[in-house]
């Protein structure tokens, strides 16, 4: 087998994809210190859109899916395809075909650094799908890639295995070994977040750590108030 591809790599656990598929990308990027989030020229295709998973990474040349179609025949359900398409948007890399095959793979979703075409179908079949836009143009399939290794996608470091959650914000990133440790943070996160939102319509809505903020960073005095 090709040193290009690699096939046996640790996958994040079932059991913690699942705990945290219910928290939004925004919840999971906040208690990872504010990292990890790729840059928003990746969206969603749709806003309803949302996907978390395993990440199977693939670096591409820009406008060819060899490796692409090489991974789709090489991943396992629930698996996320991450794509590094260099952020190229003069060609579509994927179209319906491939993810019609995504989805009876049972592939989780599709995140690419790249263009996608056949929006409107792919819409009707509400497969999860991440680009950085549509483009009419159809790819090359000449070029040699790399499959299970690490990438950098939208801006963020890869590896194959890290946990990959993307919604209508975008995507965020997590290490596999340190995801665990996140969730409980994250659950508080949520809990904190509830309390200020009710707070907020209690009629309490200044935040008790502007002011102090403000004096911190010079543009109050001492003693004075907003």
């Amino acid at each position: 087998m090709s040193q290009d591809i690699v096939r046996d790599f640790e996958r994040v656990s079932p059991e913690l994809v699942a705990q945290a598929a219910d928290f939004q990308a925004a919840i999971l990027a906040d208690v990872a210190g504010r990292r990890g989030a790729m840059h928003g020229r990746i969206q969603a295709l749709r806003p309803r859109m949302k996907v978390a998973g395993p990440a199977l990474t693939v670096e591409v040349r820009p406008g060819d899916n060899l490796m692409i179609h090489a991974a789709i025949a090489m991943a396992k359900p629930g698996d996320v395809l991450v794509i590094d398409g260099k952020g190229d948007q003069t060609s579509a890399l994927m179209g319906t075909i491939m993810m019609t095959a995504c989805r009876q793979l049972g592939i989780a979703g599709v995140i690419v650094d790249g263009a996608v075409r056949d929006s409107l179908e792919i819409d009707e079949m509400d497969f999860p799908v991440f680009s950085v836009g549509t483009n009419p143009n159809g790819p090359t399939k000449n070029i040699g890639g790399r499959i299970g290794h690490p990438i950098s996608c939208g801006g963020v470091s890869v590896q194959a295995g890290d946990f990959v959650l993307a919604d209508a914000d975008g995507i965020v990133v997590v290490e596999k070994n340190k995801l665990a440790s996140l969730i409980p943070a994250a659950h508080k996160k949520v809990e904190d977040e509830a309390k200020r939102i009710a707070q907020i319509k209690e009629g309490k809505t200044a935040a008790s750590w502007l002011v102090p903020s403000l004096r911190a960073a010079g543009v109050l005095k001492d003693g004075e108030e907003l």
